[in-house]
């Protein structure tokens, strides 16, 4: 078992197992050995504070404000991204994946690699949206 330790006091272990190959950006099994809250964040769309959409047609765009959204929806509940152990993202087009990548790689820190799920989806809640993320993630008992 290939382990890599958190930056969040060890409560979290990302687990790579022998025999799969490894995940770009996301570990194959995220486990958590304390107790810790559990912070369950709805799937987050690129609108702004206003309720705006930021960057129509703009899949970078819109990644970068529903990352940005994700931030401060964890912040609010006392988490970082360090405590994030599951991303499940929506795309309309599972092909472009590699633009939602790139974004996630600038916007997490280094070592941070949750367990993940892409789903390619039809539609989401509005039409001019390209994508939408929700985030699980445990905080470690103070």
């Amino acid at each position: 078992m290939n382990e890599q330790q958190r930056p969040n006091g060890g409560a979290v272990r990302q687990i790579n197992a022998p025999g799969l190959a490894p995940g770009p950006g996301y570990s194959h099994v995220v486990s958590v050995d304390v107790p810790g809250r559990l912070v369950v964040v709805s799937g987050q769309i690129a609108l702004d504070g206003e309720g705006n959409l930021v960057g129509p047609g703009d899949l970078e765009a819109q990644t970068r404000q529903v990352f940005t959204n994700l931030e401060a929806a964890l912040a609010a509940a006392g988490a970082r991204w360090e405590h994030v152990i599951r991303l499940g993202y929506f795309l309309l087009d599972a092909s472009a994946v590699g633009v939602v990548r790139a974004v996630r790689t600038q916007m997490l820190p280094d070592g941070v690699d949750p367990a993940a799920s892409l789903i390619q989806v039809s539609g989401l809640v509005r039409d001019d949206l390209l994508i939408e993320v929700e985030a699980l993630a445990v905080v470690p008992a103070a």
